[in-house]
């Protein structure tokens, strides 16, 4: 051959991966606390775990990516909260175990690095972190042309937490009678967006593409508030809304029974309902409308519990009560 190929040559520029790398790492380095012993580039992050106090710290893992809420983003040309999605959906998982958050780590695969855009996304990532209480102690960026299109990329991710033993909540102590506390949603947040492109497929509404590209809420506050508290059980509601994800925390023989009208149904969610022609039990069975976590808190418990989220700034509704069982695990109410 008369001229020598490169790895530039077949789509990988390395130097642009580089100079993406030093543009984002004034947003990872944000994110770190005492904690982390490594700086950036090192084969491996390193993290010191706090088990000060803790009769048999647990670690508590969860991962997770963002679905195909990218395409909205690719759409806008906007990348910069995406990331916060993506810390979302592995740290609200975590939470639900009664775990800290303590660290987390991203992977990012594009057809063609754009460092400008990498930094974006990561900058996204770090403030997740950030309201996770988190530090991003490592990640990977990987350039694949021809497997991926030159503008489009994709992320995943995982989150470590920790807790001691004998606080893990698994939902085991459910008992009838507990309160469900809703803690309200921010809007669609990861879930269900290949249902939410089928019914606005050719919509060119820009505020619309911006309401749906609203970040995932993070409920570490929310939760670090509650702890020593009666909380039983708690649920992220993620894809398959209320009827999936609920019944993943129930006791055999216990159901929810959940009074809609109790709290506030964002308006997006009647917009997708009323442009899909789709029926309350598929949004229910789809969609986290409006609650994107529950807590089934002991009912002497459950006024502390309201009362210590809203003075961490949070907003919380009683939305329901643990029911016998009689033939459905979770019960709307109309």
């Amino acid at each position: 051959m008369d001229k020598q190929l490169t790895y530039k040559d077949a789509g990988v520029d390395t130097k642009e991966g580089e100079r993406a790398v030093k543009l984002m790492k004034d947003h990872v380095k944000a994110t770190f606390n005492e904690n982390v012993l490594a700086d950036i580039g090192g084969f491996g992050g390193l993290f010191r775990a706090p088990v000060e106090g803790m009769k048999e710290p647990v670690l508590v893992s969860g991962t997770d990516g963002v679905g195909t809420k990218l395409k909205i983003a690719f759409d806008l040309d906007k990348h910069d909260t995406v990331g916060i999605d993506l810390v979302a959906m592995c740290v609200n998982d975590v939470l639900c175990q009664g775990a800290t958050p303590l660290f987390f780590l991203d992977y990012i695969a594009t057809g063609k690095v754009t460092a400008e855009k990498i930094a974006d996304i990561v900058s996204g990532v770090a403030e997740g972190c950030r309201q996770s209480g988190c530090a991003l102690i490592g990640g990977e960026t990987a350039e694949m042309p021809g497997f991926y299109g030159e503008d489009e990329y994709d992320m995943a991710g995982f989150a470590v937490g920790i807790v001691d033993k004998e606080n893990i909540i698994t939902g085991e102590n459910i008992k009838e009678g507990d309160v469900i506390i809703g803690l309200p949603s921010s809007g669609i947040h990861s879930n269900g967006y290949s249902l939410v492109r089928k019914v606005f497929e050719g919509e060119d509404d820009v505020e619309l593409k911006k309401e749906l590209l609203v970040p995932t809420k993070i409920y570490a506050k929310e939760c670090a508030a509650v702890r020593g508290l009666k909380v039983n059980g708690i649920v992220h509601i993620t894809g398959g809304g209320f009827y999936e994800n609920v019944p993943r925390v129930l006791p055999e023989g216990i159901a929810a029974s959940v009074d809609m009208g109790s709290w506030p149904i964002l308006p997006i969610f009647m917009r997708v309902q009323l442009s899909g022609g789709i029926e309350t039990r598929e949004m229910f069975s789809t969609f986290n409308m409006g609650v994107g976590m529950m807590m089934f808190v002991d009912p002497e418990d459950a006024p502390a519990a309201l009362e210590k989220i809203k003075a961490e700034g949070g907003q919380a509704y009683v939305i329901g009560r643990t029911v016998a069982e009689n033939g459905e695990k979770v019960i709307i109410n109309e």
